[in-house]
């Protein structure tokens, strides 16, 4: 092989081209002399005018992508604004050349000789990046939630592919990512060995259902890299950006998968409550097939974080911060080393009357269960609606709340919980279970599934509970002051779950019940 076509470079005349036009740039107004700003990634260059942004593919070519000549970066600058346009109409614009003008110099958008193509884009404010605020702060419940429900429109959105040529592309994934890895210095090769093997180990064992996700058209030409850099808060709402444009194979995944590398990003960046939230948001707005598919997730989430590992290792090649990135590479690929190794599961229900703060409990405490992303909340409430086939905010009528419909109601979190739980994830279950018997199937539940359970019954004064059903606003519960004062008569028979003190703030209520799960926070570092 000779240089020049050796991986991550382009010929000698396309890279001391592009270099020309690298340094007209840096001379511009999108230049830091102009008040701009210059990004570098490992395949592109972006420079930040004042209100538009530049987007340069390198010209590179690695075992994934191939920039290696200004065709090539033509063709990729106009997938780019085909596969985003979509998902950020208010940040993609159009593909502009930068050509040589009569004079010889650059100009750009220029009628003369195209010598480089770039992707014209809206600014926004860079340090609105997820991962950005990520770094600093907490990512909100608000926020994450949003960044669920613009994922699920992606997805939604999204072609539905021949999902075979997915499944096969998997090894060949992996097996890139090792290779990467045994050739970076400082890196355990037993600790490499140990990621490939429980990798494969994964492909073998789920071929089937990575197949039959394939044959029930969960496969799709998606985002293809949906690490928080690539989500930006654009005019107060999460947008989705940077999708992949080089290699539509790549781009063509199992949705759970492309959910899979912001839940892994979140973990990454120990935001794992809002990973939480952002995964049950998902599947509650997703297809209840995809409950069937939880046990994919180790080793999605792995394969995410070794290539945000691999593309990191490239990229502290490149630049002068490249002591920084490869530290940052280095705890990815830990984390895949994890998460391809998942904690055992567990069963957890959340019991007590109306207003006792079982909902909120159950979201305090779902995101420190392990495995990552957490536990996958099932709240009774949510459930009585979606089998009466309405909103979760729609009210039903008493009929709705006989004994017949409670018992289908159980049922279903029971069948439900089982579900997921043959999966290897764990459950959080949310109901008043007042009575003896809709208590007593769960732990027989958890020794069918080999896993832990713990029942948490909620106690406080019916003056607090009154106060906090009044205080409800776009809830599913449909509890009112005549419930509250009803439950407070209703026999709970014998009591072997432990009952916690929720009298207090939220707070205090997920400090009380904690001690009875001791949870280790679910990943990060």
């Amino acid at each position: 092989m000779t240089p020049q076509s050796s991986p991550g470079r382009a010929t000698n005349a396309d890279a001391d081209s592009q270099r020309l036009v690298l340094d007209f740039l840096d001379g511009s107004s999108f230049g830091a002399a102009g008040g701009g700003k210059r990004i570098d990634t490992h395949a592109s260059v972006i420079f930040l005018g004042g209100d538009r942004v530049l987007k340069i593919k390198r010209a590179v070519r690695f075992p994934f992508l191939d920039y290696s000549t200004l065709e090539k970066r033509r063709r990729a600058c106009e997938e780019e604004l085909r596969v985003n346009v979509g998902n950020a109409p208010e940040i993609y614009r159009r593909v502009i050349a930068i050509a040589r003008n009569s004079n010889g110099g650059f100009e750009i958008g220029g009628a003369g000789t195209p010598v480089e193509w770039a992707v014209e884009m809206a600014r926004f404010d860079e340090e609105k990046t997820l991962d950005c605020i990520a770094r600093t702060n907490s990512v909100d419940l608000a926020l994450a939630l949003a960044t669920a429900d613009a994922i699920l429109q992606s997805h939604a959105n999204a072609p539905r592919a021949d999902g075979q040529g997915w499944v096969a592309s998997i090894p060949g994934i992996i097996d890139r990512n090792t290779e990467k890895f045994y050739g970076v210095h400082g890196i355990d090769a037993a600790a490499i060995d140990r990621l490939d093997a429980a990798s494969h180990d994964f492909v073998t064992r789920l071929g089937p259902l990575l197949s039959l996700r394939a044959r029930q058209g969960f496969v799709r030409r998606c985002h293809g890299d949906l690490h928080l850099a690539n989500i930006a808060q654009v005019n107060g709402r999460p947008v989705l950006f940077d999708a992949i444009e080089f290699d539509p194979i790549i781009a063509t995944t199992d949705i759970l998968y492309d959910l899979a590398f912001t839940l892994m990003d979140l973990v990454h960046f120990n935001q794992a409550a809002a990973a939480n939230a952002l995964f049950n948001r998902y599947l509650l707005g997703a297809s209840d097939e995809n409950l069937d598919a939880l046990g994919l997730l180790p080793l999605f989430l792995s394969i995410c974080a070794a290539i945000r590992a691999h593309v990191l290792f490239i990229k502290s090649k490149q630049g002068a911060n490249g002591e920084a990135a490869w530290r940052e590479a280095k705890r990815y690929f830990d984390l895949a080393g994890r998460l391809v190794a998942p904690k055992p599961s567990s069963l957890v229900a959340i019991g007590g009357r109306s207003g006792t703060g079982k909902s909120i409990l159950a979201r305090g405490l779902a995101g420190l269960i392990e495995p990552s992303p957490g536990a996958v909340i099932v709240r009774s409430d949510v459930v009585r609606k979606r089998l009466f086939n309405v909103s979760e905010t729609t009210g039903l009528p008493e009929t709705a709340y006989q004994a017949d419909a409670t018992k289908r109601v159980y049922q279903h979190l029971l069948s439900t919980a089982q579900r997921i739980l043959a999966q290897g994830c764990s459950v959080v279950l949310d109901a008043a279970y007042l009575l003896e018997p809709e208590r007593a199937a769960l732990p027989g539940l958890a020794r069918q599934c080999n896993t832990d359970f713990v029942g948490l019954f909620l106690t406080t004064d019916l003056a607090t509970r009154l106060a906090r059903i009044e205080g409800r606003q776009n809830d599913a519960s449909d509890a009112t002051r005549d419930v509250a004062c009803k439950q407070e008569i209703i026999p709970t028979g014998v009591m072997d779950w432990h009952l916690v003190d929720a009298s207090g703030s939220p707070n205090d209520t997920l400090c009380r019940a904690r001690r009875w799960l001791n949870p280790k926070p679910a990943g990060g570092t």
